[in-house]
């Protein structure tokens, strides 16, 4: 018989009401709020320094212009920053920065500019930007008619007329956390029902009481996912190196990075790709009300949505952290929660001979592996992570895919299941965001 939850069916009123009356444990030790520094995980290395353009003569507004290669392509990304007084100049100087940039180096193949308000900068995951804009080099001349405002161009975001800092954006900040283990909190009898549920997922394999810890380990698949996404340079580089190694992926994407950054989610889905939730603005949920809990996977949901008009079916806990009212929350929402078995660590550097060695250990059939799109090391060694796994047989693919039994062709689709699934329609909760 298949186990009901009757909380994730409650009303949000009721669900609120239920956890008030049930407290969940948490730690003696408060988790960090948004906001603040977060500890650096152990045996994390520091980043070697990423290439800088310097445009002679300068533009006194750019901050810095850096740039990274695949092995194959070359991208650029620009962050300019702006005076409020400034602030209606910024398509035009976006594109002149595009242009000096693309003349300054002709080995590059696309700029991304992130242009911010300079009161209230803090850097990517501070508040919002005002403008960003991605410029291949093959379109810079629609990108200098769009500037002048002779032509519209699709792969230009605006705050739509917001001048504050953080362009429109609610002003909470991204926490830095990375996802590395994964961390239940809630009573005795909370964690060993989480438990039974891991370990049935773990030997069945599949989505068990919404819930996601592995797939099937006799099927020759494993699902590659990226936390974080998109980020700006970093993403036409990755995308590229997926399309190169004809593989699909599930993105696990930040909402006010989806806002601030929407052609990319839209390359996402266009290539084949899955995307998933990862709240709104990246921050622990353990701490969140249920009511703001929700409002963060909302949001997140809703721009997505809008961005690709699909629906949105999974969700990942920053930090991989989560209590039963997070699990309630993202089940309200008709998401399941997914979690992972193959975490190399790409964020702590660890260099990329330990990396490989991390990913060929750890690769296997029914597997979930967790990277991060803005991982310099993990861009040095895809492709030999690729070739490591088309060796072993094992076909990376989206969460879905795996959850059906095919990818890109190696097996005949698995017969479908139809399985009746109640939900309640909360598209207008936490909206008063």
């Amino acid at each position: 018989m298949r186990k009901v939850n009757v909380l994730a069916a409650l009303p949000l009123a009721l669900l609120t009401l239920a956890y008030a009356q049930s407290p969940i444990s948490i730690p003696a030790k408060p988790l960090k709020l948004p906001g603040e520094t977060q500890p650096i995980a152990p045996g994390t290395r520091r980043a070697a320094p990423i290439p800088e353009i310097t445009l002679t003569p300068p533009v006194a507004q750019v901050l810095k212009i850096q740039y990274l290669s695949n092995g194959h392509i070359e991208v650029a990304g620009a962050v300019v920053l702006l005076q409020p007084n400034e602030v209606d100049q910024a398509r035009q100087l976006a594109a002149r920065v595009a242009a000096r940039t693309l003349a300054a180096r002709p080995s590059l193949s696309e700029v991304d500019v992130s242009i911010y308000n300079k009161v209230g900068y803090g850097g990517f995951g501070g508040p919002l930007p005002i403008l960003t804009l991605s410029a291949p080099r093959s379109r810079i001349n629609e990108v200098a008619a769009w500037a002048a405002g002779s032509a519209t161009y699709d792969r230009a975001w605006e705050a739509l007329g917001s001048v504050t800092p953080g362009g429109g954006d609610t002003g909470k900040i991204a926490d830095k956390v990375r996802e590395q283990t994964i961390n239940f909190y809630g009573s005795v009898d909370q964690k060993l029902a989480d438990a039974r549920t891991r370990s049935a997922s773990q030997v069945k394999g599949g989505i068990q009481d919404g819930l996601l810890y592995g797939g099937n380990i006799l099927r020759p698949l494993a699902a590659l996912t990226f936390d974080d996404a998109p980020h700006p340079m970093y993403e036409p580089l990755l995308l590229d190196l997926l399309r190169r190694g004809q593989v699909k992926a599930t993105f696990f994407v930040i909402g006010r990075n989806a806002r601030a950054y929407p052609y990319f989610v839209r390359d996402m889905v266009q290539q084949g790709h899955e995307v998933g939730n990862h709240t709104y603005h990246h921050v622990r949920l353990p701490p969140l009300s249920l009511n703001a809990a929700i409002t963060e996977m909302s949001l997140t949901n809703q721009t997505l949505r809008r961005l690709t008009g699909q629906p949105i079916k999974y969700f990942r806990p920053p930090g991989g952290d989560y209590t039963p009212q997070t699990l309630d929350a993202a089940r309200a929402l008709g998401l399941s929660t997914v979690f992972w078995t193959d975490d190399p660590a790409d964020f702590q550097n660890p260099g990329d001979a330990v990396l490989e060695s991390r990913f060929d250990r750890k690769l296997h059939p029914g597997g979930i592996v967790l990277l991060h799109d803005n991982a310099v090391e993990t861009m040095n060694v895809f492709g030999d992570f690729l070739k490591y796994a088309k060796r072993r047989g094992v076909s990376l693919t989206t969460v879905s895919e795996m959850l059906a039994g095919k990818s890109a062709g190696l097996m005949k689709p698995a017969s479908p299941t139809q399985s009746a699934k109640k939900g309640l329609n909360i598209d207008k909760l936490g909206q008063g965001h």
